[in-house]
């Protein structure tokens, strides 16, 4: 009888461990190629046909096996595409360089505790590119220890203690995901960021470029925003 109850608590381990780890990539498999449509604003919104990014490429993993699992980062059809091409543009330009990306919402839409927002399907978060104190890049530390990321504290400098915000290669990524949306049909229509970092990223090379055609958080949002940085898209009806 022990026997069998170990063999079965075994099988039931492995059994999670698989869905945990490759759970995302069966759903993505079996999603319908209808295409997305997002209902109202991302604070008062829903999604239908939401697709799922992926768990992991070449130069980018979720913060959360479990919440990609979970369906946590569901978009629309067009901000997967944009936020993937966009990391391929990264991988081919800044090969050195890895990212991690945050919470998106649900696959219908709808409320995403604890957002206030993230509700059609049109916002994500990515987590701040991070290096390690030789400068080497590294994915930003996520647990349940330290809220998946979300948790962790930068200083005004940027700094989380060995860790340092990597603001070159996070104004690289967010120039790349202005060229990718254009390609895809939407506009980045704001990014909130701590307005405190700000100034490091606008000094940046493609930091000066994003500042004057892109509109950032200019007052603190009701969660410091200094471990992410919350994109919010708009579908470019101009280009249909």
């Amino acid at each position: 009888m022990a026997n069998k109850i170990i063999a079965i608590i075994t099988v039931l381990f492995f059994a999670g461990l698989i869905s945990l780890y490759y759970g995302n990539t069966l759903f993505i498999l079996f999603e319908s190629d209808e295409p997305s449509e997002s209902i109202g604003t991302p604070g008062r919104g829903a999604l239908k046909n939401g697709k799922r990014l992926p768990s992991r490429g070449g130069n980018f993993s979720a913060y959360s096996r479990l919440g990609a699992l979970l369906g946590r980062n569901s978009v629309h059809h067009r901000v997967r595409d944009c936020v993937v091409e966009a990391y391929r543009a990264m991988h081919e330009k800044y090969p050195d360089k890895v990212f991690v990306y945050g919470e998106t919402g649900r696959p219908s839409g709808g409320s995403f505790k604890p957002h206030k927002t993230h509700q059609n399907g049109l916002s994500v978060d990515f987590m701040v590119p991070v290096m390690d104190d030789k400068g080497r890049s590294l994915p930003l530390p996520a647990s349940p220890f330290n809220k998946f990321g979300y948790g962790i504290e930068f200083d005004r400098a940027g700094r989380a203690d060995e860790l340092q915000i990597d603001f070159e290669a996070m104004a690289a990524h967010i120039f790349e995901l202005q060229s990718a949306a254009g390609r895809t049909r939407l506009k980045i229509q704001k990014i909130i960021f701590a307005p405190e970092l700000q100034p490091h990223l606008f000094k940046t090379e493609h930091g000066k470029k994003i500042r004057a055609s892109i509109t950032f958080s200019s007052k603190p949002a009701w969660v410091r925003h200094d471990e992410h940085y919350h994109v919010d898209f708009v579908v470019n009806n101009e280009l249909e």
